[in-house]
């Protein structure tokens, strides 16, 4: 895993520094990509030395898709995206050394306030009817601070529907603040739960944010998408952007390195809030709240499939995993369990763990490149 990691990193690296010297922003990215490395490098060796305090504490769980195996009955330690989440809160203050942005602090303040409410989680162990809110509160600091434009422009052709003239731009106000607040709580949600396999969750947050560095690269110069608005702003807010998605990538990856199957520790919530909640930042404050969603497919075809369990039409269990079949080793569907990962072995048939992670991580991808390239076509309808 680390090395197809890598190695699908460096075209990446290389696609966003030669779209960094055509925008003249090379030392801002340089830097950024210097401290996302750093933080790959202390995420993956701060986390075996955390791995023995999380047990000492009792934060530890089994392994349940291994259940009736000897490797189901070893404690793993839990709640380890506290590392990764601290590592990424000091490289971004590292990043922003006296910038002034009040946006910028409180959206720092936001991810921090999510990772925080996040470990909480973890060691109270709260209800989902408590963990579904978690979100709205931390995206506060941002939503009350966001004074910048709250204005969507709507892809309407010619300018009309039916031959009525409708407005390109609407200024939705208010109604844009709670619009905020709902996409940070989904996104967090979102990943937290579509989860259960050995690094689902930080295989998806890696995937998802490298298309979304691939998305802010392509915009960086301009000439890709269209000048839609002025230039420097539009660069000003996607730079910001790459500032918060680089160090995500590194810290990921370091994660992964030790969540890949078979996994050495589990995330926790503290890691699936953190993510969501470092997207939904990233995306208003770079101003491609929409490309996010489309960013999210799979998490909202299992979100959609999970509303009766999760609003209580169907029995919900804590933990809504496929069945072990221990002579085949291969995971089999529980048909109640509404989810992603049960519906896909519906489809697929029994698979292996292994098997099944890598399968919706390939469907994640996929999903993610429809995205760019629906962006490509229905850009000409804001021009």
């Amino acid at each position: 895993m680390q090395a197809g990691t890598i190695a699908g990193l460096v075209p990446i690296a290389g696609f966003l520094i030669r779209q960094s010297i055509e925008a003249d922003v090379v030392p801002r990215v340089l830097i950024a990509m210097g401290l996302s490395l750093f933080a790959y490098i202390a995420t993956a060796w701060m986390i075996p030395l955390m791995t023995p305090l999380h047990i000492k504490a009792d934060l530890f769980g089994m392994d349940l898709n291994k259940r009736g195996t000897p490797t189901g009955e070893v404690k793993i330690p839990e709640a380890l995206g506290i590392v990764p989440g601290t590592i990424y809160i000091m490289v971004l203050c590292l990043l922003h050394l006296g910038n002034n942005d009040g946006l910028y602090t409180a959206a720092l303040a936001s991810v921090t306030f999510m990772i925080l409410l996040g470990f909480a989680d973890d060691v109270l162990d709260l209800k989902w009817r408590y963990k579904m809110v978690l979100p709205f509160f931390a995206s506060l600091p941002l939503v009350v601070n966001y004074n910048g434009s709250t204005s969507v422009r709507l892809p309407v052709p010619g300018g009309s529907i039916l031959g009525v003239p409708v407005p390109s731009v609407v200024d939705l106000g208010i109604l844009y603040h709670i619009y905020m607040s709902m996409l940070s709580t989904f996104c967090s949600n979102a990943i937290n739960i579509l989860a259960g396999l050995n690094g689902l969750e930080a295989g998806q947050a890696f995937i998802i944010a490298c298309f979304v560095l691939i998305h802010n690269a392509l915009r960086l110069t301009g000439g890709y998408w269209g000048a839609l608005e002025d230039a420097r702003a539009v660069q000003r807010n996607l730079l910001v952007s790459i500032d918060i998605i680089l160090p995500f990538i590194g810290v990921c990856g370091g994660l992964l390195k030790h969540n890949w199957h078979p996994s050495n520790v589990f995330v926790g919530d503290t890691f699936c809030y953190f993510a969501g909640m470092t997207f939904a930042m990233a995306a208003i404050l770079g101003n491609y709240s929409k490309t996010l969603l489309l960013f999210f497919i799979p998490q909202l075809i299992n979100f959609l499939y999970s509303v009766p369990q999760l609003i209580g039409i169907v029995p919900c269990p804590r933990h809504r995993l496929p069945r072990l079949n221990t002579e085949t080793r291969k995971l089999e569907p529980i048909r109640s369990n509404l989810n992603l990962v049960n519906l896909t072995l519906l489809i697929t048939g029994p698979l292996t763990e292994l098997q099944l992670c890598s399968l919706i991580l390939i469907f994640q991808s996929f999903c993610c490149t429809l995205a760019l390239l629906f962006e490509w076509w229905a850009v000409r309808f804001y021009l």
